[in-house]
Protein backbone atom coordinates (compact mmCIF):
# COMPACT_ATOMS: atom_id res chain seq x y z
CA UNK A 1 0.00 0.00 0.00
CA UNK A 2 1.24 3.50 -0.82
CA UNK A 3 2.52 5.31 2.28
CA UNK A 4 0.05 8.18 1.85
CA UNK A 5 -2.89 5.79 1.55
CA UNK A 6 -1.69 3.91 4.61
CA UNK A 7 -1.40 7.21 6.50
CA UNK A 8 -4.95 8.14 5.52
CA UNK A 9 -6.20 4.74 6.70
CA UNK A 10 -4.24 5.04 9.95
CA UNK A 11 -5.76 8.47 10.71
CA UNK A 12 -9.27 7.23 9.97
CA UNK A 13 -8.90 4.16 12.15
CA UNK A 14 -7.21 6.07 14.95
CA UNK A 15 -10.07 8.59 14.97
CA UNK A 16 -12.65 5.80 14.93
CA UNK A 17 -11.02 3.97 17.84
CA UNK A 18 -10.65 7.19 19.86
CA UNK A 19 -14.32 8.03 19.31
CA UNK A 20 -15.35 4.51 20.36
CA UNK A 21 -13.34 4.86 23.58
CA UNK A 22 -14.35 8.49 24.13
CA UNK A 23 -10.70 9.62 24.23
CA UNK A 24 -9.53 13.08 23.24
CA UNK A 25 -6.09 13.78 21.81
CA UNK A 26 -4.91 14.95 25.24
CA UNK A 27 -6.28 11.86 26.99
CA UNK A 28 -4.70 9.49 24.47
CA UNK A 29 -1.38 11.35 24.73
CA UNK A 30 -1.40 10.94 28.51
CA UNK A 31 -2.07 7.19 28.30
CA UNK A 32 0.55 6.66 25.58
CA UNK A 33 3.10 8.89 27.32
CA UNK A 34 3.72 11.39 24.54
CA UNK A 35 3.02 15.10 24.00
CA UNK A 36 -0.41 16.08 22.74
CA UNK A 37 1.29 17.58 19.71
CA UNK A 38 2.51 14.11 18.71
CA UNK A 39 -1.05 12.76 18.59
CA UNK A 40 -2.18 15.92 16.83
CA UNK A 41 0.46 15.46 14.12
CA UNK A 42 -0.62 11.86 13.62
CA UNK A 43 -4.15 13.09 12.94
CA UNK A 44 -3.16 16.02 10.74
CA UNK A 45 -5.12 15.84 7.47
CA UNK A 46 -3.03 15.27 4.38
CA UNK A 47 0.06 14.25 6.34
CA UNK A 48 1.97 11.16 5.22
CA UNK A 49 3.37 10.66 8.70
CA UNK A 50 3.13 7.27 10.35
CA UNK A 51 3.98 6.49 13.99
CA UNK A 52 7.02 4.48 14.97
CA UNK A 53 6.48 0.94 16.24
CA UNK A 54 6.50 1.96 19.92
CA UNK A 55 3.84 4.65 19.52
CA UNK A 56 1.69 2.45 17.27
CA UNK A 57 1.81 -0.35 19.86
CA UNK A 58 1.00 2.01 22.77
CA UNK A 59 -1.90 3.62 20.87
CA UNK A 60 -3.31 0.18 20.03
CA UNK A 61 -3.03 -0.98 23.65
CA UNK A 62 -4.71 2.19 24.92
CA UNK A 63 -7.56 1.87 22.42
CA UNK A 64 -8.11 -1.88 22.81
CA UNK A 65 -7.30 -2.68 19.18
CA UNK A 66 -4.32 -4.17 17.37
CA UNK A 67 -1.45 -2.21 15.87
CA UNK A 68 -1.91 -4.25 12.68
CA UNK A 69 -5.44 -2.93 12.35
CA UNK A 70 -4.42 0.68 12.97
CA UNK A 71 -1.72 0.39 10.29
CA UNK A 72 -3.98 -1.29 7.75
CA UNK A 73 -2.31 -4.70 7.98
CA UNK A 74 -5.48 -6.39 9.25
CA UNK A 75 -9.20 -5.86 8.75
CA UNK A 76 -10.07 -6.93 12.31
CA UNK A 77 -9.47 -4.57 15.22
CA UNK A 78 -9.93 -7.29 17.85
CA UNK A 79 -6.92 -8.42 19.82
CA UNK A 80 -6.10 -12.12 19.80
CA UNK A 81 -7.12 -12.56 23.44
CA UNK A 82 -10.47 -10.87 22.74
CA UNK A 83 -11.02 -13.01 19.64
CA UNK A 84 -10.30 -16.16 21.62
CA UNK A 85 -12.58 -15.07 24.45
CA UNK A 86 -15.48 -14.50 22.06
CA UNK A 87 -14.80 -17.63 20.00
CA UNK A 88 -14.46 -20.03 22.94
CA UNK A 89 -16.33 -19.81 26.23
CA UNK A 90 -16.64 -22.09 29.24
CA UNK A 91 -19.93 -22.28 31.12
CA UNK A 92 -20.92 -24.25 34.19
CA UNK A 93 -23.06 -27.30 33.39
CA UNK A 94 -25.22 -27.98 36.46
CA UNK A 95 -26.69 -31.41 37.07
CA UNK A 96 -30.13 -30.45 35.89
CA UNK A 97 -32.39 -30.44 32.87
CA UNK A 98 -32.61 -27.57 30.37
CA UNK A 99 -30.89 -24.85 32.40
CA UNK A 100 -30.92 -21.15 31.53
CA UNK A 101 -27.71 -21.36 29.51
CA UNK A 102 -28.94 -24.19 27.28
CA UNK A 103 -32.36 -22.61 26.88
CA UNK A 104 -30.76 -19.30 25.88
CA UNK A 105 -28.79 -21.09 23.16
CA UNK A 106 -31.96 -22.75 21.88
CA UNK A 107 -33.74 -19.40 21.76
CA UNK A 108 -30.80 -17.82 19.95
CA UNK A 109 -30.90 -20.59 17.34
CA UNK A 110 -34.68 -20.52 16.82
CA UNK A 111 -35.41 -21.15 13.16
CA UNK A 112 -32.13 -22.96 12.53
CA UNK A 113 -31.50 -26.70 12.52
CA UNK A 114 -30.30 -27.93 15.91
CA UNK A 115 -28.26 -31.15 15.92
CA UNK A 116 -27.77 -32.99 19.17
CA UNK A 117 -25.84 -35.97 20.55
CA UNK A 118 -27.11 -36.34 24.15
CA UNK A 119 -25.21 -37.78 27.10
CA UNK A 120 -28.18 -40.03 27.99
CA UNK A 121 -31.69 -40.05 26.53
CA UNK A 122 -32.59 -36.70 24.92
CA UNK A 123 -34.06 -34.35 27.53
CA UNK A 124 -36.68 -33.04 25.11
CA UNK A 125 -38.42 -36.46 24.96
CA UNK A 126 -38.25 -37.43 28.65
CA UNK A 127 -41.33 -38.08 30.78
CA UNK A 128 -41.73 -36.43 34.18
CA UNK A 129 -41.24 -39.82 35.88
CA UNK A 130 -37.97 -40.26 34.00
CA UNK A 131 -36.81 -36.77 34.98
CA UNK A 132 -37.58 -37.39 38.64
CA UNK A 133 -35.69 -40.69 38.63
CA UNK A 134 -32.68 -39.19 36.84
CA UNK A 135 -32.39 -35.76 38.44
CA UNK A 136 -34.35 -36.05 41.68
CA UNK A 137 -31.43 -37.29 43.86
CA UNK A 138 -29.30 -34.26 42.90
CA UNK A 139 -32.07 -31.65 42.98
CA UNK A 140 -33.56 -32.82 46.29
CA UNK A 141 -36.50 -30.74 47.54
CA UNK A 142 -36.21 -28.47 44.49
CA UNK A 143 -36.79 -31.34 42.05
CA UNK A 144 -40.47 -30.68 41.34
CA UNK A 145 -39.92 -26.94 40.84
CA UNK A 146 -36.88 -27.46 38.59
CA UNK A 147 -38.64 -30.11 36.51
CA UNK A 148 -41.73 -27.91 36.06
CA UNK A 149 -39.52 -25.09 34.78
CA UNK A 150 -37.72 -27.47 32.45
CA UNK A 151 -40.97 -28.91 31.13
CA UNK A 152 -42.09 -25.41 30.11
CA UNK A 153 -38.77 -24.83 28.32
CA UNK A 154 -38.93 -28.23 26.63
CA UNK A 155 -42.47 -27.50 25.42
CA UNK A 156 -41.22 -24.22 23.94
CA UNK A 157 -38.39 -26.06 22.17
CA UNK A 158 -40.76 -28.64 20.70
CA UNK A 159 -43.00 -25.86 19.35
CA UNK A 160 -40.17 -23.63 18.10
CA UNK A 161 -39.41 -23.12 14.42
CA UNK A 162 -36.24 -25.20 14.67
CA UNK A 163 -35.75 -28.66 13.22
CA UNK A 164 -34.11 -31.10 15.63
CA UNK A 165 -31.86 -33.95 14.58
CA UNK A 166 -30.81 -36.25 17.42
CA UNK A 167 -28.18 -38.99 17.09
CA UNK A 168 -28.08 -41.62 19.81
CA UNK A 169 -25.87 -44.74 20.14
CA UNK A 170 -27.74 -48.01 19.86
CA UNK A 171 -26.29 -49.29 23.14
CA UNK A 172 -27.89 -46.38 25.04
CA UNK A 173 -31.42 -47.45 24.17
CA UNK A 174 -30.55 -51.12 24.72
CA UNK A 175 -29.19 -50.39 28.21
CA UNK A 176 -32.28 -48.30 28.93
CA UNK A 177 -34.70 -51.02 27.86
CA UNK A 178 -32.90 -53.65 29.96
CA UNK A 179 -32.31 -51.33 32.96
CA UNK A 180 -28.57 -51.90 32.71
CA UNK A 181 -25.57 -49.70 33.48
CA UNK A 182 -26.63 -46.07 33.97
CA UNK A 183 -30.29 -47.17 34.03
CA UNK A 184 -29.85 -49.90 36.62
CA UNK A 185 -32.81 -49.94 39.00
CA UNK A 186 -35.13 -48.03 36.68
CA UNK A 187 -38.62 -49.49 37.07
CA UNK A 188 -40.23 -51.22 34.09
CA UNK A 189 -43.27 -48.95 34.39
CA UNK A 190 -41.09 -45.86 33.88
CA UNK A 191 -39.26 -47.48 30.97
CA UNK A 192 -42.50 -48.42 29.23
CA UNK A 193 -43.90 -44.93 29.72
CA UNK A 194 -40.71 -43.42 28.35
CA UNK A 195 -40.68 -45.63 25.26
CA UNK A 196 -44.31 -44.71 24.59
CA UNK A 197 -43.48 -41.02 24.99
CA UNK A 198 -40.67 -41.20 22.44
CA UNK A 199 -42.95 -43.07 20.03
CA UNK A 200 -45.65 -40.42 20.50
CA UNK A 201 -43.28 -37.50 19.86
CA UNK A 202 -41.55 -39.23 16.95
CA UNK A 203 -44.94 -39.62 15.27
CA UNK A 204 -46.29 -36.21 16.29
CA UNK A 205 -43.25 -34.08 15.41
CA UNK A 206 -41.72 -35.89 12.42
CA UNK A 207 -40.03 -34.55 10.28
CA UNK A 208 -39.27 -31.55 12.53
CA UNK A 209 -37.86 -34.05 15.06
CA UNK A 210 -35.71 -36.83 13.63
CA UNK A 211 -33.94 -39.47 15.69
CA UNK A 212 -31.05 -41.53 14.33
CA UNK A 213 -29.34 -44.51 15.96
CA UNK A 214 -25.68 -45.27 15.30
CA UNK A 215 -23.37 -48.13 16.29
CA UNK A 216 -20.69 -46.84 18.68
CA UNK A 217 -18.46 -49.76 17.64
CA UNK A 218 -18.18 -48.13 14.23
CA UNK A 219 -18.25 -44.43 15.08
CA UNK A 220 -18.03 -42.51 18.35
CA UNK A 221 -19.14 -39.10 19.50
CA UNK A 222 -18.90 -37.14 22.72
CA UNK A 223 -22.09 -35.28 23.73
CA UNK A 224 -22.37 -32.25 21.44
CA UNK A 225 -25.00 -29.82 20.21
CA UNK A 226 -24.67 -27.74 17.05
CA UNK A 227 -26.96 -24.70 17.10
CA UNK A 228 -27.34 -23.71 13.47
CA UNK A 229 -24.26 -22.30 11.72
CA UNK A 230 -22.92 -20.11 14.51
CA UNK A 231 -22.61 -22.09 17.76
CA UNK A 232 -21.44 -25.57 18.72
CA UNK A 233 -21.23 -26.88 22.28
CA UNK A 234 -19.34 -29.84 23.71
CA UNK A 235 -20.56 -31.23 27.04
CA UNK A 236 -17.67 -32.13 29.35
CA UNK A 237 -19.69 -33.20 32.39
CA UNK A 238 -19.49 -30.18 34.68
CA UNK A 239 -18.72 -27.69 31.91
CA UNK A 240 -20.01 -26.60 28.51
CA UNK A 241 -17.30 -25.80 25.97
CA UNK A 242 -18.93 -23.42 23.46
CA UNK A 243 -17.39 -22.50 20.10
CA UNK A 244 -18.57 -19.58 17.99
CA UNK A 245 -15.91 -19.41 15.28
CA UNK A 246 -17.06 -20.75 11.93
CA UNK A 247 -14.21 -23.24 11.46
CA UNK A 248 -14.83 -25.12 14.71
CA UNK A 249 -18.60 -25.04 14.28
CA UNK A 250 -18.04 -26.59 10.85
CA UNK A 251 -15.80 -29.31 12.34
CA UNK A 252 -18.48 -30.34 14.85
CA UNK A 253 -21.14 -30.17 12.14
CA UNK A 254 -19.11 -32.60 10.07
CA UNK A 255 -18.85 -34.86 13.11
CA UNK A 256 -22.64 -34.96 13.26
CA UNK A 257 -22.87 -35.51 9.50
CA UNK A 258 -20.72 -38.62 9.98
CA UNK A 259 -23.11 -39.97 12.61
CA UNK A 260 -26.08 -39.51 10.28
CA UNK A 261 -24.31 -41.05 7.28
CA UNK A 262 -23.30 -44.06 9.35
CA UNK A 263 -26.57 -44.42 11.24
CA UNK A 264 -27.57 -48.05 11.60
CA UNK A 265 -31.22 -47.09 12.01
CA UNK A 266 -32.60 -44.05 10.21
CA UNK A 267 -35.35 -41.73 11.41
CA UNK A 268 -38.14 -43.60 9.59
CA UNK A 269 -37.14 -46.93 11.13
CA UNK A 270 -36.67 -45.77 14.72
CA UNK A 271 -40.34 -46.37 15.75
CA UNK A 272 -40.05 -50.04 14.76
CA UNK A 273 -36.86 -50.39 16.80
CA UNK A 274 -38.53 -48.73 19.80
CA UNK A 275 -41.47 -51.13 19.62
CA UNK A 276 -39.07 -54.08 19.59
CA UNK A 277 -37.40 -52.65 22.71
CA UNK A 278 -40.82 -52.25 24.30
CA UNK A 279 -41.33 -55.97 23.88
CA UNK A 280 -38.00 -56.54 25.65
CA UNK A 281 -39.29 -54.60 28.64
CA UNK A 282 -42.47 -56.61 28.59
Amino acid sequence: MDKRLRSDLFRARLAKAMAARGLTQSALARVVGVDRSTVSQLQEAGSARLPNAQIAAECAAALGVTADWLLGLSDRPDRLADLMASALTLSEAPRALIDETIFGWHQEAAGYKIRHVPATLPDMVKTRAMMLWEYGPQLGVQAEEAISASEARLAWMRNARSDYEIALPLHELSAFARAEGYYSGLAAEIRLGQIDRILELADQLYPALRLYLYDAHQIYSAPITVFGPFLAVVYLGGTYLAFRDADRVAVLSRQFDGLIRNATIGARDVPGHLRALRDVIG
